[in-house]
């Protein structure tokens, strides 16, 4: 399968390893608004290629994502009201959450992650950082309110830091340690080995079921939307939707025979009716 042409990022596939790569290192990857409709694009036809397994985020330079473009907002006239009415619907396309990516997603964060880069931490499934990593959101500290981005954090860690990010705003840095011990992060590792590792790791996640991950992910981000009981409600839905899936039975029996499962591939997404 090939990829479209991107200005502001690098797609590509490495074996079953989609690599997803921010590429405005000049600008610390602070997202524009080309690169906020390239990302719709990426996570899109990354999850669309049969041959890519998982998919890892990560940045060019010194910075993974240092938010959105101020310089942009500051000088093109538009400012924040070109994002008026996705914001207002909720429409927004820019993450693997967003996008309903099915793939397995690791992020690794590679130095500075600040303000509107927090989204791609919390829409991850998987999330490691370089050991020199530091994390801030400074949205208050340019007169914007932090929303979106930390309400999603806060179902993967404690409450105060959170908070305390985003009124502390750029005065303040969270260090790589600091975020692995409150769990935003689940891996630390060397700035020189993160890719390698990040890879290594989704070489090993892609050795799983296609069709088994996904229903897994369906069943675990479901809940975080509801209560414990309509939680494990979806997850029986989704831990029925397998049975009789050719990898339930492909599994097992690569185990008896002692050799690697020969997995099928994820069908392709079936668009909603009117779309």
């Amino acid at each position: 399968m090939s990829y479209s042409s991107y200005e502001t990022l690098i797609v590509e596939r490495r074996g079953p390893v989609g690599w997803l790569i921010n590429n405005r290192p000049r600008q610390l990857n602070a997202m524009s608004s080309r690169m906020r409709d390239e990302f719709a694009t990426a996570w899109t036809e990354l999850d669309a290629d049969p041959a890519v397994k998982v998919i890892v985020h990560t940045g060019e330079g010194r910075a993974f994502q240092t938010g959105v473009d101020m310089t942009e907002l500051a000088t093109d006239g538009l400012g924040m009201e070109r994002y008026r009415e996705s914001v207002e619907k909720l429409d927004l396309h820019f993450t693997a959450w967003h996008q309903k990516v099915r793939k397995p997603v690791i992020a690794a964060v590679n130095g500075l992650c600040a303000g509107g880069g927090f989204h791609f931490v919390a829409d991850a499934d998987i999330v490691l950082a370089s050991t020199d990593a530091q994390f801030f959101d400074p949205h208050v500290s340019a007169g914007q309110v932090v929303a979106f981005e930390n309400i999603a954090l806060l179902r993967k860690m404690p409450f105060e830091p959170v908070m305390r990010m985003a009124l502390v705003g750029r005065f303040e840095r969270m260090s790589a340690q600091r975020a692995y011990e409150l769990g935003m992060v689940s891996e630390l590792v060397e700035p020189e080995r993160l890719r390698e590792r990040a890879g290594e790791l989704a070489e090993t996640v892609a050795r799983n079921s296609p069709a088994a991950m996904a229903a897994t992910k369906r069943a675990l981000w479901g809940a975080l939307e509801s209560g414990l009981t309509d939680a494990c409600r979806n997850g029986a839905d989704e831990l029925v939707s397998v049975w009789g899936h050719p990898d339930q039975t492909e599994g097992p029996q690569a185990f008896v025979e002692k050799r690697e499962p020969r997995w099928v591939e994820l069908a392709p997404q079936t668009p909603p009716v009117g779309e």
